[in-house]
């Protein structure tokens, strides 16, 4: 049976491609796109989230817009990475559907409370301001989830300082919310985001599929990768997000280790900080943190994906 999914995202060019991958997998049931302030504005990364959905096909699931600023904090934006508009290089196609008219927290709380214990993965790629706010509004849709496996966070590595991940520094209490929730969560975080480049033998890999699909991912990453080179020095782009859809379809494709991990909240130098405790194996403990990527399986899966599109 297909894995039921719903993807809680910011789009954002790595985004996106975990939206394409999400739809073009037979093996995983999209129930819902959901969306949160993150990349761009909420505004400016729904519009994306509703093209990228033309892009894609979608026309039979949901597409509900979120929290528009974080929990405690002021808002933050990766401009620098991601372009005024949180998508910049492609041109975008003008949406045709409407949003949901439910706000994104309630349509998490109703699909989770309509569908069988243990049936939906929740995959929230942005920050988790969405997934916080629906675990405390209505708490019993933590022991029916099935997962959370999100992109966020690094038990080694960090982007937005030196020790914190974009996603969690942006909304760090709501990050604590959801790592001390209770329900199992795997963090796909940057030591392992790291490892899927977008290198130019596989960019000339989804150029040679030339559909409508391909030709925008190949744009998108083109203006990923030249934003990735001068902010962060990277020679090919790290495709974040769509590692952690692709944990879901296929758990043999990255290697997790079992640690706990909990959220800097005070730090002055490590507010976000995921602190993950490897010095011993836990003896009851619900989270765990990716660290090796089979990176050529890992892109084949995405590869299809686009060319079932």
């Amino acid at each position: 049976m297909p894995k039921k999914i719903i993807l809680d995202c910011d789009p954002g060019h790595d985004d996106a491609i975990a939206i394409l991958l999400a739809q073009g997998n037979p093996n995983i049931e999209l129930l819902a796109i959901t969306t949160v302030v993150g990349n761009q504005t909420l505004d400016k990364v729904t519009r994306n989230a509703l093209a990228v959905a033309e892009i894609a096909k979608i026309n039979n699931i949901p597409i509900a817009k979120g929290a528009e600023r974080p929990l405690v904090r002021e808002v933050e934006n990766a401009p620098d990475i991601h372009g005024n508009s949180g998508m910049d290089g492609p041109t975008l196609p003008e949406p045709k559907r409407a949003l949901s008219e439910q706000h994104a927290v309630n349509l998490i709380i109703d699909l989770i409370m309509s569908h069988p214990e243990k049936t939906i993965t929740l995959v929230p790629t942005g920050g988790l301001t969405n997934i916080a706010l629906a675990a405390r509004l209505e708490p019993r849709i933590i022991n029916r989830v099935k997962e959370v496996v999100l992109m966020g966070g690094g038990y080694h590595t960090g982007n937005w300082s030196a020790v914190a991940e974009f996603n969690i520094k942006i909304d760090p209490e709501a990050a604590h919310i959801v790592f001390n929730a209770g329900w199992k969560v795997t963090m796909v975080g940057l030591d392992l985001t790291h490892q899927a480049l977008a290198t130019p033998e596989i960019v000339e890999r989804i150029k040679e599929i030339n559909t409508p699909a391909s030709t925008f991912v190949v744009e998108l990453l083109e203006f990923f990768g030249k934003m990735y080179k001068q902010a962060q020095g990277f020679d090919a782009p790290p495709v974040h997000d769509p590692c952690a859809v692709a944990y879901v379809i296929d758990p043999s494709l990255i290697e997790v280790k079992q640690v706990p991990v909990n959220i800097e909240l005070t730090g002055t130098h490590t507010l976000g900080m995921t602190v993950a405790d490897f010095r011993y194996p836990p003896k009851k403990c619900n989270t765990q943190v990716a660290t090796k990527l089979e990176r050529e399986r890992f892109w084949d899966l995405v590869i299809d994906a686009i060319k079932r599109i």
